[in-house]
C-alpha cells in the first residue's frame, strides 16, 4: 500500500525592511531550498521600505524547515520578519468575486470610507490595493484604489450598486463596480 501524500501546509509571512537590490533573491532562496512553494505573493516598494506579504506552502516538514530559518533570515537580510501557519482558503468561497475601481482627488479618508461602505454590508474585502500620484499636465494629487470584494450571493447587486454610486458621487469619488471577469 502506497504512502499517502503529506498533507499540505500554509504560512504566511510578512517582511519590512530597507530596499535594496538582491533582496527579493535573497527572500526567497531559503523558501525554494526549504522545498517550500510561494502560492501567492505581494511585494512592493513603500517609500524607501521593502514589504512584501506571501502565503508560502509544502509539505509538514518542509514548512517546519523554513520557519526554523526565519530568525536567521531576519538577522541576514536586516527584516522584520513575522510569520503565522494558516489554512489555505480559495479567495471568495461562496460570494461573488467584484472588482472595485475608484478614483478621485486625493484627500484623507477614502480607504476609511470605502471599507466603511461595504463593511455595513457584511461585504469582505480580499484584496486593496491603492495608488496616489500626480495628474498629468497639472499636478493635482490623485487617488485610486483597486478593490477585490466578495459578495454575498444573497445580496441584490442591483441596488448595491445603485448604493455605492450614489456614496461615491456624495464623496466625489468616481466609480467602478463590476463583476471579477475570469
Amino acid at each position: 500500500m502506497a504512502n499517502p501524500r503529506p498533507q499540505t501546509q500554509f504560512m504566511v509571512i510578512c517582511a519590512l525592511g530597507k530596499d535594496h537590490p538582491g533582496l527579493v533573491n535573497t527572500l526567497t532562496a531559503p523558501i525554494a531550498d526549504s522545498g517550500c512553494n510561494i502560492a501567492d505573493s505581494r511585494m512592493t516598494v513603500l517609500g524607501g521600505e521593502f514589504a512584501v506579504l506571501m502565503l508560502v506552502e509544502g509539505a509538514w516538514a518542509a514548512v517546519a524547515k523554513l520557519e526554523s530559518q526565519l530568525p536567521i533570515l531576519q538577522e541576514r537580510l536586516n527584516l522584520t520578519l513575522i510569520s503565522r501557519r494558516t489554512d489555505n482558503q480559495p479567495p471568495g468561497e461562496g460570494g461573488l468575486p467584484y472588482a472595485v475601481n475608484v478614483v478621485s482627488l486625493d484627500h484623507p479618508g477614502i480607504v476609511n470610507s470605502l471599507a466603511s461602505f461595504f463593511s455595513a454590508r457584511a461585504i469582505n474585502i480580499q484584496d486593496l490595493q491603492t495608488d496616489s500620484y500626480r495628474a498629468a499636465h497639472t499636478g493635482t494629487p490623485m487617488f485610486a484604489a483597486n478593490i477585490t470584494v466578495n459578495i454575498p450571493p444573497d445580496m441584490h447587486i442591483a441596488r448595491l450598486r445603485e448604493e455605492f454610486l450614489d456614496f461615491c458621487d456624495d464623496l466625489n469619488l468616481d466609480a467602478v463596480l463590476e463583476p471579477m471577469k475570469g
